[in-house]
């Protein structure tokens, strides 16, 4: 594992709710969410109490779920387990960038994506299903895609954004495209754009995504820390 100083990534849903992503947040008291159709991810203080817990059920709503993420405290009993999952952090080391001009490249088929290629990009996970993606997911952040005659066949983006960081996900390619160096191509653009602005890229991966774990460490992500995802649904 890679040792850094980057407390940021310790609580990144509540770092960037709390910076970036206000504007696409809601809060009562020490609680935190993300407003419908952005994303699921919720958080609540470093140290809870029963306070901030009972504010993020008020928040979410009875019988809601709660997507906490990789929030070590656990809530209290009457809160339903939905799933945990094993899972890493990964981060790009230093302030180099790959071996790629930030942004789409002529001739690679990378294009950028918005809102009016919602309906494309949710199809696409859809088929994939890369994690997490909702209609308003893409203004978390620059999404990058390629299109092989005009269809969508993949797409990577950025999703949480803690001070100094940029998380890297929804990574996806059809599986009739699968082989050519999509993901690669995008996850190196979407790095070299993050680097060009100051940040540092990371991700989070699940641990039996071998496959992707093997890619990333290639692109050059380093492995900072265990993770474990846990969701909720609240009483």
């Amino acid at each position: 594992m890679t040792n850094d100083d980057a407390p940021a990534l310790d609580d990144p849903v509540g770092q960037s709710l709390g910076a970036r992503h206000a504007p696409l947040a809601r809060r009562l008291g020490r609680a935190a969410t993300y407003l419908p159709d952005v994303a699921t991810f919720s958080s609540v203080s470093t140290d809870p109490g029963a306070e901030d817990w009972d504010d993020l059920a008020k928040l979410l709503g009875p019988g809601a779920f709660a997507d906490m993420f990789d929030c070590p405290a656990l809530p209290p009993p009457e809160w339903e387990p939905v799933f945990s999952l094993e899972g890493r952090q990964m981060i790009w080391p230093g302030t180099t960038r790959p071996g790629r001009r930030p942004g789409p490249e002529p001739g690679t088929g990378v294009t950028e994506l918005g809102a009016a290629d919602v309906p494309e990009m949710l199809g696409l996970v859809a088929r994939t299903e890369p994690g997490p993606f909702w209609p308003r997911t893409h203004e978390l952040g620059t999404y990058l895609g390629v299109r092989v005659n005009g269809t969508l066949v993949a797409m990577a983006g950025e999703r949480l954004r803690p001070p100094g960081w940029a998380e890297i996900s929804a990574v996806c390619t059809a599986p009739e495209a699968r082989g050519q160096g999509h993901a690669a191509r995008l996850i190196s653009a979407l790095a070299a754009r993050i680097l060009a602005r100051g940040e540092r890229p990371f991700l989070h991966v699940a641990e039996t995504n071998t496959g992707a774990i093997a890619l990333y460490e290639r692109l050059g992500f380093r492995t900072r820390r265990p993770v474990t995802f846990r969701g909720f649904r609240t009483p």
